[in-house]
């Protein structure tokens, strides 16, 4: 039970595992005005790098729940580097279906809204651990400017233009499901580049090391091509950010 290999040679390095920085990471917790050992599920957690540095900045607690195994180990040891190993927990599992044992204060999805089919879905799921006044985070892409083609959205990695609303389609999709948003945080170009570039030393590192490996024909081909693809698509169309909800 592992998410493809190919992604976990690509964002080995990684801390966060979508385009958000360090900094509105911080920005995001001490938005959501978290309380001491307030309860936070986290499914699809990767690295852990939310939980362990809220749990260290705002002292919750709290679960992370990831598919590869690489991650929740990465995310094991950072808890442990900073100290909060006490605080919080990382499961190796399938986060989809992932019930909590006891209702959470945020139940979050951030970067991995396929676990439950899609938004409707994951906020759906998400809500079924969350307590009465609880909050639910999700993190989805959305169009910066929409594709003039459905070409320049393959270009963008989706599957069509449909894929994705703009900003305040997104927003207000929310609203149809039932709840507020009560707070936002979105990813900028930086955030892009640093999650997006940082894989491209990885990736190249990894070729020296591994030159005989099954998969170095499909690394090399996607460090080949991946700098301009990203920088005539995905930098210049995607958006991507965290949105707070509330149900009404």
């Amino acid at each position: 039970m592992d998410i493809p290999r190919i992604f976990n040679i690509t964002e080995s390095a990684h801390r966060i595992h979508n385009p958000i920085t360090p900094e509105k990471l911080a920005t995001l917790g001490a938005a959501l005005r978290l309380e001491p050992r307030a309860r936070v599920l986290d499914l699809g957690s990767g690295s852990g790098e939310m939980l362990c540095t809220w749990a260290r900045d705002h002292g919750v607690v709290g679960t992370g729940i990831d598919l590869s195994q690489l991650f929740t180990e990465q995310a094991k040891r950072r808890a442990v580097e900073l100290g909060v190993a006490d605080q919080v927990r990382f499961i190796h599992d399938d986060a989809a279906g992932y019930v909590s044992d006891e209702p959470v204060d945020v139940a979050a999805c951030v970067g991995a809204c396929w676990i439950g089919g899609g938004v409707a879905g994951t906020i759906e799921l998400l809500a079924r651990s969350l307590r009465p006044g609880g909050i639910i985070l999700i993190g989805e892409p959305y169009w910066r400017r929409l594709p003039p083609t459905e070409e320049v959205a393959k270009g963008c990695l989706a599957e069509s233009i449909a894929d994705f609303l703009v900003l305040p389609e997104l927003l207000a999709s929310f609203g149809e499901l039932g709840y507020d948003v009560v707070e936002m945080v979105l990813a900028d170009q930086d955030g892009w580049d640093r999650y997006e570039a940082a894989k491209w030393l990885t990736m190249r590192r990894w070729l020296e090391a591994n030159p005989g490996d099954e998969l170095a024909g499909e690394v090399r081909a996607q460090l080949t091509a991946e700098p301009a693809r990203y920088a005539a698509y995905t930098r210049e169309y995607l958006g991507w950010g965290v949105f707070a909800l509330m149900r009404r």
